[in-house]
């Protein structure tokens, strides 16, 4: 068991510094010299070394709540958070612990870790992994992470290990004036990405991004989600947000009112990720993007042809459902291939929604495709101006500026 689990944390961390997934050498020795099994008892070690999320606990629902995020994704955040040995770090969301031995092998022993968490059991849990894996400089709190921990503050580092739709005022009265903090922000609809911010003389400006999804913050910036199905054979459910508006009842049968199918004349090559794409739709449409999940099934009997087979980006208006499909361009002259975006419409309007989500997808090909898109926190409210490309996205306490420049 030991060498099987040796040998298969090394072909993991292999990997992800294969794929500059890992790119230095403090987020490389915590990786290796971590084991992952240990806080994972129960799964198979096989499954705890893939490089896949591990779903740890479900609400009275059975709707997941707690993971052991996917390593690559812990392995990049780290890389965001660029911790130093001895600097003083807090972290939201202490899941399994696993985590937070990574910042513990990080910082070294002469600093401590602190980790909070909302769910006791979670806190118990992730104290005696900790004990198992010999880390001894991490101290699990049990209490609301939006809080943050202001009796350690203030922190070199902040991460957040759950999504947020709001960065919670007491992360930023934590953190000290040269710190570093990463969160996976919420911005509108199912557009998430985990952002590395750092002061500057008007508020907090981002230092880079990456596409990541996490489990919502719970407590008192709570962002629960609920799940809406559109077939009666549940292979076909749209997760919503709290900043979305979906009419469960209109859209019963939506899939089986006639197919509109309007293509953009906006192609893709294999490689290229759609992020940048869906977060201008997240940004632009009245009711943002949203994830509906697809299983095998509905793809098989012909009721969706989604984007991806997991499914597509889609958005509601009313009775009206319209998401996002794709088709084979022709092969060009160097033997390369291009996909075309396509935008599927359901319900009595079901043509109209998809014409403007099409047309939102040629404005933003042809105006803000070239563009790098920044993330500020200001101090002071900023004016929205969509035709220069700025977006404000409301919160009650700390409104986010999405600029494409």
């Amino acid at each position: 068991m030991l060498r099987e689990a040796s040998d298969l944390r090394t072909d993991l961390i292999d990997r992800l510094r294969a794929e500059d997934i890992i790119r230095t050498s403090a987020v490389e020795v915590a990786m290796r010299r971590t084991p992952r099994h240990l806080f994972l008892p129960g799964v198979p070690v096989q499954q705890a070394y893939a490089d896949e999320s591990v779903y740890t606990k479900t609400d009275t629902r059975g709707i997941s709540i707690s993971a052991a995020s996917q390593p690559r994704i812990v392995a990049m955040m780290l890389e965001q958070l660029d911790v130093r040995p001895g600097q003083r770090i807090m972290e939201v969301g202490a899941g399994t612990g696993y985590n937070a031995a990574l910042l513990a092998a990080v910082v070294g022993d002469s600093e401590r870790v602190v980790t909070i968490d909302v769910d006791e059991d979670l806190v118990e849990g992730a104290r005696k992994r900790l004990a198992a894996a010999d880390v001894t400089n991490v101290d699990v709190f049990h209490g609301d992470g939006a809080l943050g921990h202001p009796e350690g503050a203030p922190y070199d580092r902040i991460i957040a290990t759950v999504g947020a739709y709001e960065t919670p005022t007491a992360w930023l009265k934590q953190l000290a004036p040269d710190g570093r903090l990463v969160v996976p922000l919420r911005l509108r609809g199912a557009a998430s990405r985990s952002i590395i911010f750092e002061r500057y003389d008007g508020g907090w400006r981002d230092q880079g991004s990456e596409l990541a999804m996490f489990m919502p913050l719970r407590g008192m910036n709570d962002d629960a989600r609920r799940l809406v199905p559109l077939a009666p054979e549940q292979d076909v459910i749209l997760q919503v947000h709290k900043d979305q508006e979906v009419d469960a009842t209109a859209l019963v049968g939506v899939l089986e009112t006639e197919r509109r199918k309007i293509w953009t004349d906006v192609f893709f090559p294999p490689w290229e990720p759609y992020e940048w794409m869906d977060l201008w739709l997240a940004c632009r449409l009245d009711n943002a993007i949203m994830r509906m999940n697809v299983k095998p099934t509905a793809i098989q009997r012909g009721a969706v042809t989604p984007l991806f087979q997991w499914g597509a980006m889609a958005t509601t208006r009313g009775a009206d459902l319209a998401y996002l499909t794709t088709r084979p361009a022709p092969t060009r002259p160097d033997g390369s291939r291009l996909y075309e975006v396509g935008v599927i419409g359901h319900g009595p309007n079901g043509r109209d929604l998809a014409h403007h989500v099409s047309e939102e997808i040629r404005t933003w090909n042809a105006t803000y495709r070239s563009r790098t898109v920044r993330f500020e926190i200001p101090d002071a409210p900023v004016q929205a101006d969509p035709s220069v490309g700025r977006i404000v996205l409301a919160r009650p306490h700390h409104p986010i500026t999405v600029q494409w420049q």
